[in-house]
């Protein structure tokens, strides 16, 4: 083996050794990030991301089975508020009620 090639592949070592007690002292030293990462920290990730692929068989059934839903829900009206039924009123009261409001107009009436 050549001297001069060892020398310089230990001085490579020597060099990526030091680089990598640099960051790890650089990495205690610093104070700890509050907030929204830097963007620099985004950087790519080390493997890509693999997305699942949907067959498009399953993707008709999904927007099938969808349209069926929205069918049957546009086909229901909103479900009315029962109200509460009440007894009419009778002659006698309709007349008496309508004594009492005629009292309060009055009073209302004298008083502005």
């Amino acid at each position: 083996m050549d001297v001069q090639n060892v020398v310089a592949q230990l001085r490579q070592e020597v060099a990526r050794i030091e680089q990598a007690i640099a960051a790890l002292v650089g990495l205690g030293s610093r104070p700890v990030r509050r907030g929204r990462p830097s963007k620099a920290s985004y950087g790519k990730p080390a493997s890509p991301e693999r997305h699942r692929r949907m067959s498009a068989a399953a993707r008709a059934r999904i927007a099938a089975a969808k349209k069926a839903w929205w069918a049957k829900q546009k086909g229901k009206t909103a479900p009315k508020k029962a109200a509460a039924k009440r007894k009419p009123m009778s002659p006698a009261m309709r007349k008496k009620l309508s004594a009492m409001m005629k009292a309060r107009w009055a009073q209302r009436r004298k008083v502005a």
